[in-house]
């Protein structure tokens, strides 16, 4: 976690994991039929209402997401980030996440205490700003709403 008060740019990565690629047609009835393009868009729309920019990754590759958290430390003021399946079981996520020195929401679509054992762990949360979970493509833009609180208020004219 990073300190709030710090002035931020009003800018955010949305990052995503292993699988949300397939979203709309990957497990429906657990995910859902929106597809990630169709989350991207919203967000994107959203953000420009927010006075934020918003821009959007995916990548089933660890260390491509590491890649990418890194790099936001440049232009972004905050990170929401669907791990996936990483959440669960990367340690290097996790140091990524607590590397980088900006604000990140964890999302999944999923509530994922209410799912396997299995994935009631989880090391990413644990060096997020928060952790949004079970709201379908609603806990990207809850995600967004939170960072919007976070990052300094847009310019006023």
């Amino acid at each position: 976690m990073s300190d709030t008060t710090t002035a931020r740019p009003r800018a955010v990565l949305v990052l995503n994991g292993p699988n949300l690629n397939l979203l709309g047609t990957r497990e429906p009835a657990i995910y859902g039929h929106t597809t990630l393009a169709d989350i991207e868009a919203r967000l994107v729309a959203e953000g420009a209402a927010l006075g934020i920019e918003v821009r959007c990754a995916q990548s089933n590759h660890e260390g491509a997401l590491i890649d990418a958290l890194h790099a936001a430390r440049a232009w972004a003021g905050g990170v929401i980030f669907n791990p996936g399946g990483y959440t669960h079981t990367s340690i290097a996520l996790h140091d990524a996440v607590a590397a980088i020195g900006l604000p990140v929401i964890e999302v999944h679509l999923s509530n994922i205490d209410a799912r396997e054992e299995f994935r009631h762990r989880g090391y990413v949360a644990r060096v997020c700003q928060g952790s949004i979970r079970g709201f379908g493509w609603r806990s990207y833009w809850l995600g967004l709403h939170a960072l919007a609180h976070i990052l300094p208020p847009p310019p006023t004219e």
